[in-house]
């Protein structure tokens, strides 16, 4: 009888968690509602009692989704920002990601956890997710020589939500005619500040 390698039990279930968490989002994107876990296991490939070796219930499965998405929506903006090395740069940057995520296909499921799961499950990550974007971009304006830093990232984040209000209102996402067209009043405003070239 062969042996069972534990690295290869682990890396088979690890794949088929990322599917079980891929699926979630997927269908929460389309459809806005909390999936069901045979609906989950369908679009992973699994059957539904795989998907409870994961989640025992609607509610684990959405709140392993917020655990799974937030961080992960967190390290793209700072690895955006992380590419350039002048401090203006990396402020403009985390303004370009913010208003990808938000014109893009995770803001329809930054929409559905919003409206279907409990908000205490969902305050703790989102508090997370916030100080995880602003202390990168707060050092930046500090680094920028901005004195009051915490209120002009607050400024920024303002400025992102009020250009991206009709794009996020909508069910689809943005085509990059649009997002261009999202950024060019944000650059004119910021890109002197922040020295960006005209």
């Amino acid at each position: 009888m062969p042996r069972i390698n534990a690295a290869t039990v682990a890396e088979h279930r690890a794949q088929q968690r990322r599917a079980v968490l891929d699926a979630a989002r997927d269908l929460l994107a389309e459809t806005g509602q909390a999936p069901s876990l045979a609906d989950v296991g369908a679009r992973a490939g699994l059957a539904r009692s795989s998907v409870y070796e994961y989640a025992r219930s609607r509610d684990d499965l959405l709140a392993a989704v917020v655990a799974d998405v937030l961080p992960t929506w967190a390290q793209r903006i700072q690895d955006a920002m992380a590419q350039h090395p002048a401090p203006g740069a990396r402020v403009w940057a985390y303004v370009e990601a913010n208003v990808a995520f938000f014109v893009g296909d995770e803001q329809r499921v930054a929409r559905a956890l919003g409206t279907v799961v409990d908000p205490a499950v969902l305050s703790g990550p989102m508090q997370e997710f916030h100080t995880a974007l602003q202390e990168p971009l707060r050092a930046a304006l500090r680094e920028h020589g901005e004195p009051d830093a915490e209120a002009v990232a607050d400024l920024v984040d303002a400025m992102i939500l009020s250009a991206t209000k009709a794009a996020r209102a909508r069910p689809q996402p943005s085509d990059d005619t649009e997002r261009a067209a999202i950024l060019t009043p944000l650059r004119r405003v910021l890109g002197p500040y922040l020295g960006l070239d005209a």
